[in-house]
């Protein structure tokens, strides 16, 4: 799947236009606060149905107007040519595929498989539990649906069973044992067997970009250790009742596992530098795309938001020379900055300035 052409109108600082991105590379140059990453965030929103910045969209609205509207045509995975709109206005969100319209965002999702590398990216490595728990289950929920039906009922059910605790009725709580309980105990089979695919191929990877470490790994801690069955998962739930009554939350399940990224030394975040924080944060991205294409067949597109200004031109080389699970790539660049070397295939490059994009 890729896209062939953009429309952008009232979004950010860009200026309403069609943009033609008919390319497998599409190369984006120009100052900061140009519209670059606004750009990136356009395309993410209509994979998407929301955005990587914010949110809240009514920030993505053009200053001074009410509505934005984003469309585009794209070759669909049969070398078909379709149509995608995303329209926001009055705080609503409306999406249409080839005129039909779409009311869950997962179908827009498995439409338009997309990853964005960005600096925030780095979080997956300083930052809190959550956030790494947060990309592996986006990651897997990319190309699962079933995963994702998975997190959404367990999600679903915590709350109902916290809504419970906070009156204290413990009958209701029972009752949502069970069903925590099945599909938790389905979640942590599946990470466990994620954490593995992606320890096949991450510590090589890092390797190899990086130049040096080869013993980088993640760890799944989960919160219900040993457990194989829903009966064993509900006795843990009872068990904690008590406690969980007096946290006023559900204190143990799979919202609370735990990946950490280790080497020989312990936890790499307290033991690597910031480059190498930043390098294992941009091969996580890779490790996600090669991950989506072996499960799938299909490739995603990616989004690179200035992300390969903090490497040296060896590594960049080594990196770039490593993203091949992609059907169309998009990058941002500053004037002056090497990007691709003679051997990469010929991007197209756009100039960017005050929202205007220009060949």
């Amino acid at each position: 799947m890729r896209f062939e052409k953009i429309r952008i109108s009232n979004f950010r600082n860009i200026s309403s236009q069609v943009v033609d991105i008919d390319a497998e590379d599409i190369v984006l140059i120009g100052d900061n606060a140009q519209g670059k990453t606004n750009f990136l965030e356009a395309l993410y929103t209509l994979c998407y149905g929301s955005s990587f910045k914010t949110p809240n969209l009514r920030e993505a609205i053009r200053h001074g107007e009410q509505s934005f509207l984003l469309e585009a045509t794209f070759i669909n995975d049969y070398e078909e040519r379709q149509y995608v709109m995303f329209s926001f206005e009055n705080g609503k969100r409306n999406i249409e595929i080839d005129g039909k319209r779409i009311q869950d965002r997962k179908e827009l999702i498995y439409q338009f498989p997309c990853i964005v590398f960005s600096h925030e990216d780095i979080e997956f490595l300083k930052g809190e539990p959550e956030t790494r728990r947060k990309f592996f289950d986006q990651m897997m929920s990319l190309s699962n649906p079933s995963f994702l039906d998975d997190m959404r009922l367990y999600r679903n059910i915590l709350a109902k069973r916290n809504a419970a605790i906070k009156i204290g009725d413990r009958s209701m709580i029972t009752l949502y044992d069970g069903r925590l309980a099945k599909y938790g105990l389905e979640i942590m089979r599946e990470r466990e067997k994620a954490v593995d695919e992606f320890n096949s191929v991450f510590p090589s990877l890092f390797s190899v970009v990086s130049g040096g470490k080869d013993d980088l790994y993640i760890h799944y801690q989960k919160s219900w250790a040993d457990a194989d069955s829903e009966e064993y998962i509900i006795s843990i739930l009872s068990d904690s009742l008590d406690r969980d009554i007096k946290m006023q939350t559900t204190t143990s399940g799979i919202h609370r596992d735990r990946f950490s990224v280790k080497d020989g030394n312990g936890i790499f975040n307290q033991t690597g530098s910031t480059g190498q924080l930043r390098l294992c944060s941009l091969i996580f991205r890779i490790v996600e795309a090669r991950m989506f294409e072996i499960s799938t067949g299909k490739k995603p597109i990616l989004l690179f938001d200035d992300v390969l200004l903090e490497l040296d031109d060896r590594k960049r080389s080594l990196f770039l020379n490593q993203i091949d699970s992609y059907s169309q790539a998009f990058f941002t660049f500053l004037p002056r900055e090497n990007y691709f070397d003679d051997n990469h295939r010929k991007p197209l490059c756009y100039n960017v300035m005050d929202g205007k994009y220009s060949l």
